[in-house]
């Protein structure tokens, strides 16, 4: 009984402290890319990933990331990020540009059952459209 208390104490201690240190490391990580990535850099990778990468790749990657993922890491992930991401990485224009560039190959069917709310939270959050590759059977 003490030992079960003394765990329900640690436990939200740990959760605020996994909290401080994931809102200092992102914080940290906007104001690198917000004041080192030059908006031209970043244009012309996104740029780069729409126009040069064949939908096959990306295909294949989606594929690969749904055979080798387990659901329960994925629904992690997902977990994690709409949990301890901060409000300081949305509100930077350049990391939220990135994410959504990327996030819009992101389709549903990859996204576990349990982790559809948290997902569709981080889409309103990062601003990340709905999937616009028309996937290859």
């Amino acid at each position: 009984m003490a030992e079960d208390m003394a765990l329900q104490e640690k436990k939200p201690r740990l959760d605020s402290i996994i909290r401080s240190l994931a809102k200092k490391g992102f914080s940290f990580l906007v104001k690198v890319v917000d004041k080192c990535a030059p908006d031209r850099l970043l244009r012309f990778a996104l740029r780069f990933l729409d126009n040069r990468v064949p939908n096959r790749l990306l295909s294949l990657t989606i594929k690969g990331v749904e055979k080798l993922a387990p659901r329960r890491l994925r629904s992690i992930a997902i977990a994690a990020a709409d949990e301890y991401v901060p409000d300081v990485v949305a509100n930077s224009i350049k990391i939220c540009a990135v994410l959504a560039a990327v996030g819009k190959y992101i389709p549903d069917e990859i996204i576990p059952p349990e982790s559809t709310e948290r997902w569709e939270n981080l889409r309103t959050k990062f601003h990340i459209p709905k999937l616009i590759l028309s996937r290859q059977k």
